[in-house]
Parts: C-alpha cells; structure tokens; sequence
C-alpha cells in the first residue's frame, strides 16, 4: 500500500475517489477525478519547502540502488569484497551494459525490511564499503568502462569497527583516486547525499541530483542539534543548509537536476529510472567525445573551482 506524506494526504484523497470511479465504471466522474488530481499534484509539488523535498528525499517508498540497477541494467553482474577485510552489503557494485554502453554502477543501498536494513547497516557503509567501490572503479578503468555512481546514504558508518578500520582514510582515498581516475564517470544523488559518505562516491565527471534528493555536510537534526540543542529546529536547519538541488545548481555545486515523474519516483520507479539512463548515456557520449587529457583536465579545473570565493576590498 502506497504511502503518503502528510502534505500529501489530499491527492491520496483524489486518488481515491478516482479509482472508485473507475470501479463503479463512471467515466465521467472519474475524468473529472482525473483533471482534478493533475491540478492538485502541479501546484502541490511547486510549492514544496525544503523539509518537504526532504521528506520525499527519505520517503520508504523512494527505489534505491538495486531498484535503479534491476530497471536499467542488463546482464548485470555483481562485484564483491574488498579484498581486504569483507564484503559490506551498504554499498553494491555491478558490471553490465546500460542500453548498448557496458558500464559499471556502484551504489549506496539502505535496504528494504528489517532484516535487510539491518544487514546493508541502513546505507552507512564501512570503510570496507568504499574500498569495495575503489576496487570496482579500478576494474572500471582497466577495461575503459564508464562509471555510474548511485548516492544514497545518511553518511558513512561513525561506529568504533569503523574507525578502527581508518573510516576516514578510506573515505579520502576514494577522493584521490576517483578525481585522478582515467575514464568517464557520472554520479547521480537518487535520495540522501550525506556528508563524506555521499562524497566518497561522488567525485566525478558529471555530479546530477534527481528533483526531490537532499545533499548536506550534516543531516538537519544533526544541524538543529549542534547549533540550537532543539529537534524542533529540524524545518530551520534544512533551509539554512541550502541541501536542495536548486540551492546547490546556483552555488555551482552540481551540473544537472534530472526530472522525476509528477508525484515524484516513489509513485513512478520506472520514470525516474529512464531519467538516469538517459542522463548516464547522454554525459557518457558526451565526455567520451571530450578524449582522454581533455576530460581530466576538466575534471581536475571544475574540482579545484569548488569553495573558490574572492574578498572585496582588498589589495
């Protein structure tokens, strides 16, 4: 059953009313219905605040990784372990074909269920998570793969195995490497973009958001919790952080908001899907024509433009 956000609830009521038209076969009111719900869903998601976006960006209906990687990939085989330690269920890696372009895709993945929350750690990997991706973006680069990179998480794994296994060293590996790695990559925040987490997995090429996904240095409570010691500050933090795609297009942070279907992908899987496919092959081509040096060379000029800033004034 599907489920609904509380700025939600009156579609869910059109909804309704909708498909009971249509089961007592009065196409008429059902068409009224139809018009009706088209209209709310327009102006009920232009008018959405940042918690809202937010809410969505967590919704437990929302596809993660697997979902995105069953929609879009063919022939898809899955890469384990990290060689080093074990293999961390919070972050999966595939190589297949995504339309005719062999690729590989690593993603954040939350879980679905209890049991299989609690066994992909809720999408907070460990260092042998991201170690896990470098390896399969190193096979990316041995066999001249482009990479498709899925974001989702609340942020790295903060527990005392993990930073035993130096957390932040595999985290900051994963940047070195992945800004200096020679083959197109395409990374894509498909729900929550959480601090180094998101980061780990987010260096590349082409860095989209899809319409209703979040990125932030900290959560919003973490925020709320730090700078006012209130939960009820959560709405505050949000739109202090500026974590939306929007904010962060016009600060220059990302390149692209991909568009998801009206009531956003958590009602339309497969709409949301061909967005990402469609943005993954077009960047492909289109880094791909850029060759080799010209396309580290830009990647190296647009991560070095990140928090550039100039002071007024001065001499």
């Amino acid at each position: 059953m599907a489920v609904y956000l509380e700025f939600e609830k009156p579609l869910k009521v059109l909804q309704e009313e909708m498909e009971l038209a249509h089961i007592r076969k009065d196409e008429k009111a059902a068409s009224v219905y139809a018009k009706e719900l088209e209209a709310a869903i327009t102006k009920t998601y232009k008018n959405l605040s940042d918690y809202q976006k937010l809410q969505l960006a967590r919704h437990q209906d929302r596809p993660y990784a697997l979902d995105y990687v069953k929609l879009i990939m063919e022939d898809a085989h899955e890469i384990h372990g990290d060689r080093h330690f074990r293999d961390d269920q919070a972050i999966v890696c595939f190589m297949g074909t995504i339309g005719s372009q062999p690729c590989v895709v690593i993603g954040e993945e939350k879980g679905r269920g209890t049991k299989n929350k609690i066994a992909r750690n809720f999408g907070m990997p460990n260092p042998e998570g991201y170690r896990k991706a470098l390896r399969a973006a190193k096979l990316a680069e041995k066999f001249s793969l482009p990479i498709l990179m899925l974001v989702d998480t609340p942020g790295a794994y903060p527990g005392l195995g993990a930073e035993e296994r130096s957390q932040s060293e595999a985290i900051a590996r994963n940047l070195y490497e992945l800004s200096d790695i020679d083959t197109p990559t395409i990374s894509v925040v498909i729900g929550e973009g959480g601090s180094g987490g998101a980061l780990a997995i987010g260096v590349a090429d082409r860095l989209a958001m899809l319409q209703y996904s979040v990125f932030s240095v900290i959560s919003p409570e973490g925020c709320a919790a730090i700078l006012w010691n209130d939960p009820a500050k959560v709405e505050t933090a949000t739109k202090a952080l500026k974590i939306t795609p929007e904010a962060l297009l016009e600060y220059g942070l990302i390149d692209a908001i991909l568009s998801e279907p009206g009531m956003g992908a958590h009602r339309d899987r497969k709409g949301a899907a061909e967005a990402i496919k469609s943005y993954f092959l077009e960047q492909v081509h289109s880094l791909e024509q850029m060759g080799s040096q010209a396309r580290l060379e830009a990647r190296y000029e647009k991560l070095m433009a990140l928090g550039r800033f100039s002071e007024e004034g001065t001499s």
